[in-house]
């Protein structure tokens, strides 16, 4: 996605936790320090599902750079998430902004419903 915005404001506009239900309707809340190797506490709420609460561990805290956490349900490769935000600077006034999930795990092939709201969430 191309953002009309320099990287240091879109940057900003992301990592400020507290103003994300202001504008994103699928990440409620976004709480805890961002160095890496500690745990958020993610709230979402998927088109079409109930809200859910997660811990994921932060893997890369780059800043106008990269943003990236994984997610595990119980204990690693169950069912893990791994969420990326990605930022490339285009221009002084563009912003390339690249996000995605990786599923991995013994349950990504029963979680398809799940996983498609998630995809249309995101």
């Amino acid at each position: 996605m191309l953002i009309e915005a320099g990287i240091s404001t879109v940057w900003n506009v992301l990592t400020d936790f507290e103003k994300h239900p202001d504008w994103n309707p699928f990440i409620k809340s976004i709480h805890g320090e961002t160095a890496v190797g500690n745990y958020l506490t993610v709230s979402i709420n998927p088109p079409g599902a109930k809200g859910m609460t997660f811990k994921p561990r932060v893997l890369k805290f780059d800043p106008e750079n990269e943003f990236r956490w994984k997610g595990e349900l119980g204990i690693q490769g169950i069912f893990d998430g791994e969420h990326y935000f990605i930022l490339k600077e285009v221009d002084k006034k563009h912003t390339q902004f690249i996000h995605g999930e990786k599923f991995s795990g013994i349950l990504v092939y029963v979680m398809g419903n799940v996983l498609e709201k998630t995809k249309q969430g995101f």
